[in-house]
This record gives C-alpha cells, structure tokens and sequence, in this order.
C-alpha cells in the first residue's frame, strides 16, 4: 500500500465514500473541510491512492494552552500562553483498519508541525481525543494527558527529536 500526501483540494479529491467509523469525522472531511480551508481556519491534508480518492486524512490549526493547564514538565518555562499547533482532526479509511497506518499517519501530520515551526513558532502539538480510547492512542505516541480532560500534548522539540532518530 503506497499513499500520496496532498493538501486537500475539493475539486480534484475524492471524499464521497470516505468513512472511517466516526460519523462526525467522515462529514468534516465532505462538509467542513473546504470552508475551513477558505476561512484559514485549519488545513487539511488527505492520503490519497491510486486515482484521487482520499484514504485517511487530518486537520491542523493554530491553537494556544494555558500554561497552569498542562504538566509542569511540559509547561516549564513556557509562557502564559504556549503556542501550539492543534491536530484537529485525523482519520483513516474503515477499509484500512487494522494495517497499522494510524500512527503512520500521525507521523505524516507531525512532520508536517515540525517542518511548519520552522516558519511560524510553536511550542506544543495539542490533540482534543473524541473519547477514551483515541486518547489512549495518543499517549502510546508520547502525548500527554491533561488531568481530567480528554486534551493531550506533546512537546514540538521531543516530536523534532523522535522523528530525527528514525
């Protein structure tokens, strides 16, 4: 299985038939993906196949935390507010389940972050988990949880430094 990573164009990928198992994923990607694109509220980048039909996707947008809100190991030395890069969506076909392309495609959008903060500076990648067990996915990626709350981070530099080491 070989996937190319496209910034989503509307007219040129194929979203129809996308379904991932999380009704509220599939219609962001058909209904809200565009406009938040043509509002510069998030940019949305799709793995497509063969042909242009999109086979996982994910979404990045800025995003601030507050610094009293996250570990202080993460926190230290940030100020009031940290800049960070929110990963607000992220999805992979139902069709791919199983083939462990999740954390593969994480990587995708992590390097993206990385090779961003370049450009424009932030400290944290931040995740809001739909429920549990996408937060429990997560932390098997090195975020961290928020005490009681389903928001996760991780640092910009720790992600820089893994995805060097491999």
């Amino acid at each position: 299985m070989r996937f190319r990573s496209e910034r989503f164009d509307p007219e040129r990928h194929n979203v129809a038939g996308f379904t991932c198992g999380e009704t509220s994923l599939d219609t962001w990607l058909r209904e809200q993906a565009a406009p938040a694109t043509a509002r510069r509220t998030a940019r949305t980048w799709v793995w497509v196949g063969d042909g242009n039909t999109v086979v996982g996707y994910y979404a990045l947008a800025a995003h601030k935390v507050v610094r009293e809100d996250v570990p202080a190991k993460i926190g230290r030395g940030s100020p009031s507010e940290i800049p960070a890069v929110l990963l607000a969506r992220l999805a992979v076909s139902e069709s791919l389940r199983g083939h462990g392309l999740g954390p593969i495609l994480v990587a995708d959008a992590l390097a993206r972050i990385v090779d961003a903060t370049q450009t424009v500076a932030a400290r944290l990648v931040v995740v809001d988990a739909l429920h549990e067990r996408v937060a429990r996915f997560y932390e098997t990626l090195g975020f961290s949880r928020i005490p009681d709350s389903l928001l996760l981070v991780q640092k910009v530099a720790d992600i820089e430094a893994a995805l060097r080491a491999h």
